[in-house]
């Protein structure tokens, strides 16, 4: 079997620039095709406990979107091949303006956003000043989504998007079933590449999502090794590593 496509979520700073640069490292060996790195965030309306809780950590370290920037930044330098979408919500985009926010991105090495509360048709911008900047912007499908919407989204011509596999929040379990892979058909109707995610936790999910995605994406997953092992790098890294591997197929 061929390998899986991984995009493997990580927040930045969580729960320190180093354990997080480290855990970033252990990703990257392990296997993951791109980097999702999510600026913390105070209120974020997708995320699950893990997560939550993990932007709640850094926020009280005093981390700021600058340093997030700073962050994405060396991780780029360190793995220029690598991909990296940049994901937030649209009060950290849009209060230093849309098109000054995706130039900082873009210069510190981000090739995509993800922006969940963003709508892609009323997006203040978004998606021309990615264009702009050399990104592109990856707007967010959910199972809630009217057939009339999701078709509307699907045939919106956006290169890739991402599609969450449920309702809710993240890091709870999803069980991948037909009417899973039908909602997948249904946004890659009009010729997007997909990318999908949300409670993807190991290989078996992974296998089963793997010929309906262009990349399976696992979030909470990793936030959770990381949290379990923050006071044992060495153990932080090979757990990583190998949870990479399974949901890569390797």
């Amino acid at each position: 079997m061929n390998k899986i496509k991984l995009m493997s979520h990580l927040v930045a700073g969580y729960p320190t620039s180093d354990l997080a640069l480290s855990a970033a490292r252990a990703l990257v060996k392990g296997g993951a095709d791109i980097l999702e790195i999510q600026l913390p965030f105070s209120d974020p309306s997708a995320d699950g406990p893990a997560i939550q809780t993990a932007c709640t950590k850094v926020l009280e370290n005093g981390y700021k979107t600058s340093d997030g920037l700073k962050f994405i930044s060396q991780i780029h330098k360190e793995f220029p091949d690598t991909t990296i979408y940049l994901m937030s919500y649209a009060s950290l985009v849009y209060t230093p303006g849309i098109e000054n926010f995706c130039a900082q991105a873009a210069k510190a090495g981000v090739k995509g956003m993800i922006i969940p509360d963003l709508p892609f048709d009323f997006d203040e911008g978004l998606t021309k000043a990615c264009r702009k900047n050399g990104m592109i912007n990856i707007p967010v499908a959910a199972p809630s989504m009217s057939a009339e919407r999701l078709e509307k989204l699907s045939c919106a011509g956006f290169p890739y998007i991402y599609a969450a596999l449920r309702t809710g929040i993240t890091g709870t379990d999803t069980k991948i079933d037909e009417s899973t892979l039908s909602f997948l058909k249904k946004v890659s109707a009009g010729g997007s590449k997909i990318y999908g995610g949300f409670g993807i936790s190991d290989g078996t999910q992974s296998k089963a999502l793997a010929d309906s995605v262009e990349a399976v994406v696992a979030g909470s997953v990793f936030v959770r090794i990381i949290t379990e092992n923050q006071n044992d790098e060495i153990k932080l890294s090979e757990q990583i590593e190998k949870k990479v591997r399974e949901l890569c197929g390797l």
